[in-house]
């Protein structure tokens, strides 16, 4: 695959160019690039509270000056441990001007997670929100001796706080500082010099496996990823550049897809953030309807429970220019449904943390073939390697492991040089991601290479498995693991969220209505029926519980006939 041109950009729509050239900056000019574009205009609607781009230059410009009042050095890690408010760009942009690297930490993490990142990363200083429990957390974290300082944000100074504790801001110890502090800093006189190559962002994996890794991004691999992503969609575009684009910011922006699709994308269009703490259906449906949103980045749990509104087809849908799913691969069923209902075609990619969420992407209009996730965006090259050889390549068609290659990729493991040695080969990234690519240069996302079960010497994927079920009408969400067998070695076990008012059927049923849809040795071997299935903070369906609940019950059983 080294001759050109590759065979995904004979499939390019005129005037789309697969070359691309790539910022040579830091993100702080972005930000001043993107402020003095679009100045006037609004950036963020939040609780019905504006700022427009200027302001937000500004306030983003004086929390860098009070970092560095507060003693705040060059590559110096700062955790964010914050929602979807104002203040997780302005603190992300800040850290960044100040010189110093993004660490994110997810709301959700438990406390074992956020020690394990603080811990790994180096950082000492976490910026957080008055939110009861965050702010309680953070506090902890300062007690057991994993955190120096806290900064703090009052959110109610964004309006009224629905529905959620939040606590005066402490002023009476010195560890713990009111953000507001900072918007009152002297600006310096010189900023630190900041170079393309250098660390900006700790951004953690999953840690679907064992602990989370840092993926090292750059200002260059970030920056690249926006470059990307806007060369690919404007050559596309038919929009009027009088009538920006109204996005709606539910997706958290501690997360690699938000981070660059929702924030440094759209800062480049001059987009105006619908920004929200998170996902509610009504919420999205008011934006939609009465804000006139124009495009919408959620990820599949987030179709799926806007197919199973009551009349969803009624709504008004109009306004939507450009609709996207990403985070985790978006079940065919759900997409049909939804372009069945509301009339909108759900465009989609592949993407992960370590290739700054960009990596393929459907076409807008033109060229799409069911289950496809998309040909690759400008600037990437992607092969597909023998799974038990990285250096075999593979023919179209055939199945294998997802290699990429592009500016976006990031630099390696933060502290980890052995791993991240084993994760290239002839510089490109083993992604874990099992997938094909036809002829046209259309990639296939088939599962990923840990969630394989290998039963009686098949290979299984879950995902195909999981497309199956979904096309039950009485199935909302599932989840598919690989589950001891004592006659397959493995088997697959299926986890249901079933709709409201279904009813629960048996394991013999759903292989009845599984016939025609899988072999013999995929079908599932156990079912069980949950009423909701653990998820990420992303909102994407996690299968590490349950993998660890099923480790826990084969212990026990062990046990028991030990005992």
């Amino acid at each position: 695959m080294s001759s050109r041109p590759y065979p995904w950009e004979n499939s390019y729509p005129a005037g789309l160019s697969w070359d691309i050239t790539t910022p040579d900056y830091a993100l702080p000019e972005h930000l001043q690039r993107c402020a003095a574009a679009h100045g006037h205009k609004t950036f963020i609607d939040y609780r019905d509270h504006e700022m427009s781009y200027a302001e937000f230059g500004r306030r983003a410009n004086q929390c860098a000056a009070g970092l560095l009042e507060l003693g705040v050095q060059p590559g110096e890690k700062i955790a964010l441990y914050l929602p979807n408010s104002p203040y997780h760009p302005i603190s992300f942009f800040g850290v960044l001007k100040a010189g110093a690297v993004v660490v994110h930490l997810s709301p959700l993490d438990a406390p074992r997670e956020l020690i394990h990142k603080l811990s790994d990363s180096g950082a000492r200083i976490v910026i957080t929100t008055n939110f009861a429990p965050m702010l309680a957390g953070a506090q902890r974290l300062m007690e057991a001796g994993h955190l120096d300082r806290i900064i703090v944000g009052d959110d109610a100074a964004f309006g009224a706080v629905p529905g959620i504790p939040v606590v005066p801001v402490p002023g009476d110890d010195p560890k713990i500082v009111n953000f507001e502090k900072l918007m009152h800093a002297v600006l310096p006189e010189t900023w630190p010099v900041l170079e393309a190559r250098q660390m900006a962002v700790l951004q953690y994996t999953g840690g679907t496996t064992g602990l989370p890794k840092g993926a090292i991004h750059t200002h260059a691999t970030l920056s690249a990823s926006v470059a990307i992503y806007d060369q690919f969609y404007a050559a596309q575009s038919t929009d009027d550049v009088d009538d920006p684009h109204r996005v709606i910011a539910v997706l958290p922006f501690f997360h690699i897809y938000a981070l660059v699709v929702l924030l440094l994308w759209q800062m480049k269009r001059g987009s105006c953030l619908l920004l929200h703490l998170r996902f509610d259906p009504a919420t999205v449906l008011r934006d939609i309807e009465v804000k006139r949103a124009t495009y919408f980045p959620g990820v599949p749990t987030m179709w799926i429970a806007l197919n199973s509104i009551p009349g969803i087809e009624n709504r008004d849908f109009s306004s939507l220019r450009q609709v996207g799913s990403g985070g985790a691969p978006l079940p065919l069923e759900v997409a049909q449904k939804f372009e069945r209902l509301v009339g909108k075609r759900i465009g989609g990619g592949w993407g992960m943390t370590e290739t700054a969420s960009a990596g393929t992407a459907q076409l807008m209009h033109g060229l799409l073939r069911e289950n496809s996730v998309g040909l690759p965006l400008p600037g990437i090259c992607i092969r597909i390697a023998a799974l038990d050889d990285p250096r075999k390549l593979l023919p179209p068609g055939q199945t294998g492991e997802i290699c990429v290659k592009g500016p976006n990729i990031f630099k390696g493991f933060w502290g980890k040089p052995q791993e991240t040695e084993k994760a290239f080969v002839d510089g490109f990234y083993l992604t874990g991601d099992i997938g094909r690519m036809d002829e046209d240069g259309m990639v296939y996302l088939v599962d990923r290479k840990k969630d394989m079960i290998i039963s009686g010497g098949f290979n299984v994927y879950p995902r195909t498995i999981e497309d199956a079920i979904y096309e039950h009408a009485d199935v909302e969400e599932c989840s598919v693991i690989g589950v001891h067998d004592d006659y397959r070695g493995e088997a697959a076990k299926a986890f249901i969220k079933l709709r409201d008012g279904a009813r629960e059927f048996s394991l013999d049923s759903l292989k009845l209505f599984l016939a025609d849809k899988l072999g013999k040795h995929e079908m599932p071997a156990a079912l069980e029926f949950r009423d909701a299935l653990p998820k990420t903070p992303v909102g994407k369906l996690s299968k590490k519980e349950l993998l660890a609940e099923e480790a826990q019950k084969r212990e026990m059983q062990k046990d028991k006939r030990n005992g």
